[in-house]
């Protein structure tokens, strides 16, 4: 049996754009199971969302809170490639990593990937991402309950934890190799000092 944060965290829609003020969709359904956050803060889940938590929570309905934004269509990032310089901080920024390229090289967005989080604008220093709108009949933007934008959703929430996964073990590789350096410095210091 799933739990209540598992049965919060379907209805969401994943994009991790984090307006809900949380790091993203999981830690906004814990955050709704526990008691601390409202249902009513995910505007890309919009009125469609809350209405579906509200059924599940067994709790009034409410309008979006206006301090997490307004639900509005969603637009998709496109990445200027001729104004692009390379810098990654795109791909860095990205949650689900539907951004492609490399340091120093073109990057460029796999829309059908890209869920519209805008969290890659902020860090571009060139101002080379623009939101295109995405037509009405794209099934991964339509409402809440549909299967076409549950199936999105969990692709995005899959895409987004195996990033966080990876990126949790490079940080552990990382440190394992420093602590690894800081292991043979002291052996060094060690072996110096008694050969004198």
């Amino acid at each position: 049996m799933k739990s209540i944060v598992d049965r919060i965290d379907e209805i969401l829609p994943q994009t991790q754009c984090r307006r809900c003020h949380f790091d993203g969709c999981r830690p906004y359904a814990e955050a709704i199971a526990e008691g601390v956050a409202d249902i009513n803060q995910c505007p890309p889940g919009g009125e469609t969302a809350i209405g579906l938590l509200a059924e599940l929570l067994r709790v009034d309905r409410k309008p979006l809170n206006p301090a997490h934004g307004r639900e509005e269509p969603l637009r998709i990032a496109v990445i200027i490639e001729n104004d692009c310089i390379g810098c990654a901080k795109c791909i860095e920024a990205c949650p689900v990593d539907a951004i492609v390229g490399a340091q120093k090289l073109m990057h460029t967005v796999i829309e059908s990937l890209c869920t519209g989080c805008e969290l890659c604008i902020p860090p571009c220093p060139v101002d080379c991402i623009e939101l295109d709108p995405v037509d009405p009949p794209d099934p991964r933007f339509g409402s809440a309950n549909s299967v076409a934008y549950r199936e999105f959703a969990n692709a995005s929430r899959i895409r987004f934890e195996a990033r966080n996964m990876r990126l949790e073990r490079q940080r552990q590789q990382e440190a394992a190799g420093q602590q690894r350096k800081r292991a043979a410095l002291l052996r060094l210091k060690a072996s110096r000092a008694q050969s004198r």
